[in-house]
């Protein structure tokens, strides 16, 4: 081969977002394509988090506690994080076999498994109905993971940022809706008795909003068999029986070696390097402490004054929590690509977990406002205010990271697999958090430790423990568009 045909090597110093010097112009987005992608995205968090506003009262009327409404929690957080424990069992040979088989066929099996799942769980009547359902949905499951590969292998250097921020959005818009479809939809024969008369609906009291998502997803997998184009490329495939590797000490050496293999035999192993896994830990932390942030954000807004929370009622907590998602979802898709390009990723990263500890730090700040004044003045009100800007800033994190695991695959046959091993790691991350969050701040509590603060200054410590690991993060992420 003539030495002037062959590729051109890719460096590790090439940025992925360009200097103003050597700016590229802006590749437009595949709006329809990353449209469909988001639409599978928007529809799974709302098939998962409609089950929130009514999961404890079904579960008492189950009367699985024997009548103890404090034993409740406990079996509505195992039935909550079911989903995360088994997704984190199957979600990376779900995105291999995404890099075997294409992209698509994974997506069609994860929507048709979440489609089932939940209109299972709308006709369960006993515990482990329920227990069976979730698992199912978990196990069947590597959405996501496929997702944001694709999202990958669509974009370039110059709008892969654009393209990436729209994925908390989506997320934070999928979290508000879901509740509010559950809340409004459960027991439908309480709130219009004429339509719902039929004796079905009165043994099945959640089987609506459940039967809703599941045509919201039903509707996901006809709109992608139509109109999603695979995105995983077999033209050029190597036709190699067998392939072995090893890791050599040259990030480069690798990098070739794992591009002559075929996506279905490149060993796991060979992507446990520095470049894959420093990322993959920032994003496994990061999906820790935000996971344990968001189950005490309502936690410490129900919690009476005299323990140390703000007693707000059940309204009050809904209208912050949507104002907290409306204003944070709009700030990433109006801002996020601006501040990548005036920052860099890895500054951006950094300023972002950098803001984890003053939001820890504002909630002893409200409880003694709380003790002192005994109500939501002004002063608390801007607390809450400051909390939810700093919350903003912090959420900018995540399509960060994003960035950077997208830019660490050696090369992008291996894309599939990084990004099952990330959501592995993040979904372990996401079971253990909120049970670990909660219990932490009742044991804070209940034995008054550092005045019952001690739950944020372990929180604060593990931020800061994140924001170490952003500084082994590359200065700059390389650039596969060459």
């Amino acid at each position: 081969m003539n030495p002037s045909d062959s590729p051109r090597p890719i460096s590790e110093t090439t940025p992925l977002i360009p200097s103003s010097a050597s700016k590229k112009p802006k590749t437009p987005l595949p709006k329809l394509q990353i449209g469909i992608l988001l639409m599978l995205q928007i529809s799974e968090p709302i098939a998962s988090t409609s089950i929130f506003p009514y999961i404890n009262q079904l579960i008492r009327e189950l009367d699985i506690t024997g009548g103890d409404d404090a034993a409740v929690g406990y079996y509505a957080g195992m039935i909550e994080s079911l989903f995360f424990v088994t997704q984190a069992l199957t979600v990376l040979r779900w995105s291999r076999l995404s890099d075997r088989i294409g992209r698509k066929p994974v997506l069609l099996i994860g929507l048709s498994g979440a489609c089932i799942s939940i209109l299972a769980f709308g006709l369960s009547t006993t515990f482990w109905s329920l227990v069976i359902s979730r698992c199912l949905c978990g196990l069947l499951n590597g959405n996501i993971g496929v997702i944001k590969t694709m999202i990958g292998e669509m974009t370039d250097s110059t709008n892969m940022a654009q393209a990436f921020s729209l994925i908390p959005v989506v997320w934070s818009f999928g979290s508000f809706f879901g509740p509010l479809l559950g809340g409004t939809l459960a027991r439908p024969q309480d709130h219009w008795p004429a339509l719902f008369a039929h004796p079905f609906w009165s043994k099945y009291r959640y089987f609506l909003p459940c039967a809703v998502a599941a045509c919201l997803l039903a509707l996901a997998v006809l709109i992608m068999l139509f109109f999603l184009e695979e995105t995983l490329s077999t033209k050029h495939r190597p036709k190699l029986a067998s392939a072995t590797l090893n890791v050599s000490s040259d990030p480069e050496d690798d990098r070739e070696a794992l591009a002559q293999i075929p996506k279905a035999n490149v060993p796991l192993r060979s992507l446990l390097i520095p470049t894959v896994m420093i990322p993959i830990t920032n994003y496994t932390i990061l999906c820790f402490v935000d996971i344990a942030l968001k189950v005490l954000l309502p936690l410490f807004f129900s919690t009476p004054v005299y323990l140390g929370g703000l007693g707000l009622t059940p309204s009050s907590i809904g209208s912050w929590l949507a104002l907290f998602g409306i204003v944070d979802g709009a700030f990433q898709a109006l801002f996020f690509p601006k501040m990548v390009g005036w920052l860099g990723p890895k500054r951006l990263f950094c300023v972002s977990v950098s803001c984890f500890a003053p939001v820890m730090i504002v909630f002893p700040i409200m409880s003694w406002l709380m003790e002192t004044r005994g109500t939501v003045d002004r002063a608390v009100t801007f607390a809450l205010l400051s909390q939810l800007l700093l919350i903003v800033i912090w959420d900018m994190a995540f399509a960060s990271i994003f960035l950077f695991i997208t830019a660490s695959a050696p090369s992008k046959n291996v894309l599939g697999a990084i990004n099952g091993l990330g959501q592995t790691s993040a979904s372990v991350a996401r079971a253990v958090g909120p049970a670990l969050a909660t219990s932490l701040f009742a044991f804070s509590k209940e034995h008054n430790i550092l005045n019952g603060n001690a739950v944020y200054v372990i929180l604060i410590i593990l931020g800061g423990g994140l924001r170490w690991l952003a500084s082994q993060l590359p200065d700059e992420i390389k650039d596969r568009d060459e």
